[in-house]
């Protein structure tokens, strides 16, 4: 009974709210609509449990595990604190933002429905295709990690990655086709591992901060005053320090990219009005705890100038490339690095999992609209997506170029373009709040008739949407550096690390020249066409959820579980 309510899977305004089936012009029709059918249709199978334990797994990833290890080594204690929180606040306008569109209007084609119908068809139909090829591309080198960190116990030389790489891909398309119920629960039960790790690594970073470790060594503050709270980076003194506290914001940017997700699954959450602010509202306290005070117990226990650390490094794979591993080698802790690896694994196998999750429903959502070949917006009786999931499985076998080492490199520069399409989504994201805030008040929709408002408005999307620029401009600031050390331009990173600019704006402008298209004026944004049915869907699943009564797991969930988080 859980998931008998079906939502609309389109982002498009033109749908009648009355019916489905009412006439309207055959130019305005997308292609579900043209249909008509259950074959178009998602289901709403998410529970707000699922919700959000998704959001807190898109929070929490390798970024933060292994990524911040690198960070640490370039710009000290200190810069890795401040670029975290800075980033991890700019992440929260960005969530606030969505979650008030969201909590308007859930629409299945998540933020690149509210681009098109809040903003501009070709800032959708950008940003739809952006947030695609970031998906593409990561999910096979999340495969490839997975691989990877399965060589800490098996060598390659005695079973070849391309084997674990299979072997993870079928899993994961599995996952996806069994259903949005089936792929949830996995979903929950992996994000509650992901939880249950790294609050015990906080737990842990605590003790052994205080001296509870085996070499009983309260280390404080020690490591930022010797080597310092600050390291230098390609130049010397304040400029030094000041290039190495930038090139972290970078780094955290990357490690934070992912939990925008939850916007992707508005169109089969149920009683989406209240599971996705829940899960938003709580995203600046999980920033806090998993993030910020990760990193600033990790400056207390490792400095930057540890010669593990910079074999960590270069690790680049598995627990060994783990911080989090050195401060645990440093402490005299043994045999825990193989419990860590077991984990990590979870990590990367569960990002894996929701990436093609995303992938299909990114796509999924641009053929309701009209922008992607009509089948890929044909589901099956579980409310999949099966085209759409195929079409993106499909590019995940680029995995299968890590097979050869040399390959790895070229692999590299991909994974450079998926930072930049991260950022470019977040900016996209805030252009389309803003613009949905300008349109409510231009047609009188006040703050007290929306379920959720962002709590700094529209200027903190002014704010965020100025900072985000910034960092996709000099995110790859170093490659412009001339110095003995660091070489001649680096034209490789600079194409990579840029290009999904100007692709971005091309996509833009060649949908406006294609399709005469000038953007919507505010007075004319379609901002009731579909609410009353997300009204009666929700009126509906409250009548059921009463009638059913509270099951014992819920309650279970609600009482020891949802608070912490």
């Amino acid at each position: 009974m859980n998931n008998i309510l079906s939502h609309r899977s389109r982002g498009d305004p033109s749908v009648s709210s009355s019916s489905q089936e009412e006439k309207i012009p055959q130019s305005e029709l997308t292609p579900e609509e043209a249909g008509a059918d259950a074959h178009h249709n998602l289901h709403r199978g998410l529970k707000a449990r699922h919700i959000t334990m998704i959001a807190i797994g898109g929070a929490i990833g390798t970024g933060l595990i292994i990524g911040t290890g690198s960070a640490l080594a370039r710009a000290g204690p200190g810069a890795i604190l401040i670029s975290y929180s800075i980033v991890g606040f700019l992440v929260y306008l960005v969530m606030c933002a969505l979650g008030e569109m969201a909590a308007w209007l859930p629409l299945a084609s998540g933020f690149t429905g509210y681009a098109t119908r809040f903003c501009d068809p070709a800032l959708g139909f950008a940003l739809g295709y952006t947030y695609w090829f970031k998906y593409i591309i990561v999910t096979p080198n999340q495969l490839t990690a997975a691989a990877l960190v399965i060589q800490y116990w098996v060598p390659r030389e005695e079973v070849n990655p391309g084997v674990w790489i299979a072997v993870f891909l079928i899993t994961i398309i599995f996952i996806n086709y069994f259903g949005i119920r089936f792929f949830g629960e996995f979903e929950f039960w992996l994000s509650s591992i992901k939880v249950v790790t790294i609050v015990a690594l906080i737990l842990l970073s605590l003790i052994l901060a205080l001296g509870g470790g085996p070499d009983h060594d309260r280390k404080g503050f020690r490591y930022w005053k010797n080597p310092g709270a600050f390291n230098t980076y390609i130049a010397k003194g304040d400029k030094g320090r000041f290039l190495g506290l930038w090139s972290t914001f970078v780094t955290a940017t990357f490690a934070y990219l992912g939990t925008e997700l939850v916007g992707v699954t508005v169109g089969e959450a149920q009683n989406p009005r209240k599971t996705i602010p829940r899960a938003i509202k709580l995203t600046f306290y999980r920033i806090v705890f998993f993030y910020v005070l990760s990193v600033f117990l990790l400056g207390m226990l490792v400095p930057y100038n540890s010669d593990q650390l910079l074999f960590a490094n270069k690790a680049k794979s598995s627990a060994a490339a783990s911080p989090f591993v050195v401060a645990i080698k440093l402490s005299g802790i043994p045999h825990l690095a193989g419990i860590l690896n077991a984990c990590i694994l979870i990590f990367v196998f569960s990002a894996s999992n929701s990436d093609l999750y995303i992938a299909s429903r990114t796509i999924y959502g641009l053929a309701c609209e009209g922008k992607a070949p009509a089948f890929l917006a044909v589901t099956n009786k579980r409310g999949v997506p099966v085209y759409a999931l195929g079409v993106s499985s499909l590019f995940s076998l680029l995995a299968f170029m890590n097979v050869k080492d040399e390959s790895k490199i070229v692999f590299g520069y991909f994974v450079n373009l998926v930072t930049i399409f991260g950022i470019l989504t977040w900016i996209s994201i805030l252009v389309t709040h803003i613009y949905f805030v300008r349109a409510r008040r231009a047609q009188g929709v006040t703050d007290d008739q929306l379920a959720y408002t962002a709590p700094f408005g529209i200027w903190g999307s002014y704010g965020a949407l100025f900072f985000c620029s910034l960092i996709a401009v000099f995110k790859n600031f170093n490659v412009f550096t001339y110095d003995k050390k660091y070489g001649n331009f680096d034209y490789k990173n600079f194409i990579t690390g840029y290009l999904g600019i100007p692709l971005y704006l091309i996509m833009i402008g060649g949908y406006k020249f294609w399709f005469s298209n000038t953007g919507i004026p505010a007075s004319q944004v379609d901002l009731f066409d579909g609410k009353d049915k997300i009204d009666r869907e929700e009126e509906e699943f409250l009548r059921m959820k009463a009638l059913k009564g509270e099951k014992k797991g819920s309650w279970f969930y609600r009482t020891f579980i949802a608070w912490l988080f």
